[in-house]
């Protein structure tokens, strides 16, 4: 066979890190980051971006050497990404902390609201309701985390982590302080209210839940090859036949639901910032599969059926 030859140009300098004589045309990108590796030993593979321009996207791990638009010369470049943190890790450090922040408003710590007598309960019971909703959505995140999760990107770089945090804990302690707090008012419409919410939070939740283990069941032998998902038995699956990303579908119905059980005005506001979120994360995933799939379903929408 024809060996190929592999020059590393640092994407901004365009000076060359290394020259790789003799690389196998079957050898993947993976395997040309571990060569990569060995020279700069700083520079281990989740830290690295290859790419064949230097403005361009990443190479997968998993595309191959000879199938790329090269000669026998290939010129690639790299990236540095930065200090790299697991992707289980970010989420448990994530979800944890909404968690337990939560439960410091709740028991109304002394030094939250006050040391007043009348600051140690809550004669709502919604409040309480409330509570054991916040933290069973965390505690799901978190079982689905350890067990449920396959990551397409097993890191990302360690500085989105003090970003993501402050999101998460902040907005956690937002709501928590209205809600737990003695001058809270419940809802308007009493009862009905609260237990349509309940039941709404309790099937989206479920419905959250569903998705992410058929997500799982894509890449249950651990390939990362990205495959068109589909409605499987589970009712909760058939949102598959009208939008790419039902499990987002599904997280914005939770905060909404716990919007109407709160009728807040922190968590309404929470739960709009993350539906603009994951609106822009679900039509970039629906533009990937359109990109990548040429007979993939016409009917889905991104996060909203017929809608958007």
């Amino acid at each position: 066979f024809v060996s190929y030859q592999v020059e590393i140009l640092d994407w901004k300098t365009k000076e060359q890190l290394c020259f790789l004589d003799k690389v196998e045309p079957n050898a993947t990108i993976r395997e040309i980051r571990l060569m990569f590796h060995k020279l700069y030993p700083r520079w281990y593979p989740a830290r690295q971006s290859i790419k064949l321009d230097p403005k361009g996207k990443s190479l997968r791990d998993e595309e191959i050497l000879q199938h790329l638009p090269v000669g026998t010369t290939a010129t690639l470049y790299f990236k540095d990404l930065g200090p790299q943190i697991g992707w289980t890790t970010v989420f448990l450090i994530e979800y944890t902390g909404p968690l337990f922040i939560y439960f410091l408003f709740y028991f109304r710590m002394p030094f939250v609201y006050g040391l007043d007598e009348r600051f140690t309960s809550s004669p709502h019971p919604v409040v309480n309701l409330a509570c054991i909703c916040h933290s069973f959505h965390y505690i799901k995140r978190l079982i689905e985390t350890v067990f449920v999760h396959r990551f397409s990107h097993g890191t990302m770089p360690l500085r989105n982590i003090v970003k993501n945090c402050l999101y998460y804990w902040g907005f956690a302690a937002w709501l928590a302080y209205y809600i737990n707090h003695p001058l809270y008012t419940p809802p308007s419409y009493g009862k009905k209210q609260i237990n349509f919410a309940v039941i709404m939070f309790l099937l989206c939740e479920a419905g959250n839940f569903s998705i992410h283990v058929a997500l799982s069941d894509l890449r249950r032998n651990g390939s990362k090859t990205r495959k068109i998902p589909y409605p499987t038995k589970n009712p909760f699956t058939w949102l598959f036949f009208f939008v790419s990303c039902p499990n987002y579908t599904y997280e914005v119905g939770t905060w909404i639901s716990f919007t109407i059980m709160t009728q807040c005005v922190p968590v309404g506001l929470f739960t709009l910032l993350c539906f603009i979120q994951m609106t822009i994360w679900a039509k970039d995933k629906h533009c990937t599969y359109l990109r990548e799939f040429k007979d993939y379903p016409s009917l889905r929408m991104p996060i909203i059926p017929f809608l958007l």
